[in-house]
């Protein structure tokens, strides 16, 4: 390579809260600079637009409002000039709007090398889902974040196996990890932390925490974050009788504080790729049970590093609790567990690393 640096383009939709955001911003900034010239594109900025550009990463706002406007034309022109001006050698969608917007555009202005990625199941792309299996043909890969992913792609979209590969999501142990792991008020907490979406289950936590509470009245359920359900929520613990025992909190950028707060940490999603709450909450030293489906069983290994419960099941989850709660050392050495798993497997540097792997196995390639 003669020591170039290549010219690496990162596009999301928006720089915000989501986690295709933070997996998009952590590998931007932690890019080898020696190696990798990183731009990152979007069309909303957010919080961490302005953390990118503290690391020294250019930031581009390609404005389109909508697909149907003549914001996406002009906003088209704009990422493909931009693409030229800085002879960008690799452009890399992270979001399904970017999938169907950035790879066409990215191809157009021919640029060498054009990755999309997929980081959740397709079932929910909604009407996307037709476009989504053309950007699929039309990028040189698909970047996946987990092997339940791959799986779909082979199987339901018909995407090669050769053209996807796999990068887990990378976990900041420097600001996830146990200690100084705190108790509120002496008591046992169970919680979540996660967009307040349908598809997280969540009345499936709360109706689990109302059978164990019956047997356990000391415990509490904690909330964190913000979202469509939160109202549908609250009047479910009303109806549950367990309103003064369930508290809500918006989404914070104080993660790794409120997990440090949680004994046991709950994920009971309907569906799920590789959740960076679920990895956060194991390196912060939470004892985790989470549902079985998606990415969950490649992280919580069932009774080593956590609990596995069937989704939807909230018998079963309140039995899975009620373990938890009875056993403190189960509780322990599961939580202990699941931190040396993260930080050994899911680490920052790892999952940065196999970025690169991959950027230059195709610059190199091409």
């Amino acid at each position: 390579m003669s020591g170039r640096r290549w010219p690496v383009f990162l596009l999301a939709r928006e720089l915000g809260i989501g986690g295709s955001e933070r997996q998009l911003a952590v590998t931007a900034a932690s890019l080898d600079r020696s190696v990798f010239e990183p731009h990152v594109g979007c069309f909303h900025e957010g919080f961490r637009g302005e953390e990118l550009r503290a690391a020294g990463v250019p930031v581009v706002r390609i404005p389109v409002t909508s697909f149907k406007s003549r914001t996406a034309v002009t906003g088209g022109r704009l990422m493909g000039r931009y693409i030229r001006e800085h002879a960008i050698q690799l452009v890399h969608t992270f979001d399904t709007p970017l999938n169907v917007f950035g790879v066409p555009v990215a191809k157009a202005y021919r640029t060498p090398v054009v990755l999309s990625s997929q980081r959740a199941h397709r079932e929910l792309s909604g009407r996307f889902r037709p476009l989504l299996r053309v950007s699929d043909r039309m990028s040189d890969g698909v970047v996946v974040n987990c092997d339940s992913i791959k799986r779909q792609l082979v199987a339901e979209e018909g995407v090669s196996p050769a053209r996807i590969q796999i990068c887990y999501n990378g976990i900041d142990t420097a600001v996830f990890h146990p200690d100084g792991r705190q108790r509120p008020g002496g008591a046992l907490t169970i919680g979540v932390v996660c967009a307040l979406r349908p598809e997280k289950g969540l009345r499936t936590l709360m109706e689990a925490f109302a059978i164990a509470r019956q047997h356990h009245p000391c415990i509490r359920l904690q909330f964190v974050g913000s979202g469509p359900m939160l109202d549908d929520l609250q009047k479910l613990a009303s109806e549950l009788c367990v309103s003064g025992v369930v508290n809500f909190e918006p989404t914070t950028s104080k993660v790794s504080e409120w997990l440090r707060k949680i004994d046991i940490f709950v994920l009971p999603s309907l569906s799920e790729a590789l959740s960076n709450a679920l990895m956060e909450a194991m390196a912060c030293g939470c004892a985790v049970i989470a549902s079985n489906v998606g990415g969950n069983p490649e992280l919580v290994l069932d009774e080593r590093t956590g609990l596995l419960f069937e989704p939807g099941d909230k018998e079963s989850l309140a039995k899975k609790l009620a373990v938890l709660i009875e056993n403190t050392e189960i509780r322990s050495t599961l939580a202990s567990q699941a931190s040396s798993f993260i930080c050994n497997n899911f680490s920052l540097q790892a999952s940065t690393r196999r970025m690169e792997e991959i950027y230059l196995r195709y610059l190199v390639a091409r």
